[in-house]
């Protein structure tokens, strides 16, 4: 870098010189030198995000939804989670969740409602989720891509809560989903007869 790039601002940081350290076809790690807030000099490593994570719950007219198992990579462990993807910046996330769950469960749903709009892990990610609740579904085939290995797992809601309650799943995104739908369902935030499957 030159010498007569100038600091810039980042809130109460200035960023000396920012770097990108590593790429691939999901994510960019840039490493920036920075003062921190207090003035003392240090170094600030942030992973940003090509797309936005979109998660859906779905939900019948019985009160059940459907889990998606996986073996999850960095942490070595199998995993229970609402179905969840990514889909370009640009493009409507909104059809980002009809692909996503049309894919993973066969599922396509005529109605939706957004349940939270989240920055997943803002202290070293620019990471944004979109989580959506489903209903009115009819149930296809599902078409997960080649290189995923998936599991299916239709639950009733209640249970779903418990099995984040008790840590049978750790999956963030999914907790976001589930108890804001439970709360949005107590609030009279969904259409009644909605509302009434998830208070069950």
């Amino acid at each position: 870098m030159s010498d007569d790039v100038r600091p810039s601002k980042n809130g109460p940081w200035t960023v000396h010189t920012t770097e990108l350290s590593y790429e691939n076809p999901w994510i960019r790690v840039e490493t920036s030198t920075v003062a921190h807030p207090d003035g003392s000099p240090g170094i600030y490593g942030v992973v940003r995000y090509v797309n936005l994570a979109i998660g859906v719950l779905p939900i019948d007219e019985s009160g059940h939804t459907w889990l998606v198992g996986q073996h999850r990579f960095p942490f070595d462990a199998y995993s229970w989670e609402l179905p969840e993807g990514g889909g370009p910046k640009a493009e409507d996330p909104l059809d980002a969740a009809r692909r996503e769950l049309a894919e993973e469960t066969g599922l396509r749903a005529g109605n939706w409602q957004v349940l939270g709009r989240w920055d997943v892990s803002n202290s070293v990610s620019d990471e944004k989720a979109v989580g959506y609740l489903a209903w009115g579904l009819t149930e296809g085939e599902a078409q997960p891509e080649p290189s995923e290995a998936l599991t299916l797992k239709r639950v009733l809601f209640p249970d779903l809560v418990s099995m984040c309650l008790d840590g049978e799943i750790s999956d963030a995104f999914t907790h976001l989903m589930v108890f804001a739908a439970l709360e949005r369902a107590r609030r009279g935030g969904l259409p009644d007869e909605t509302a009434r499957l998830l208070l069950k």
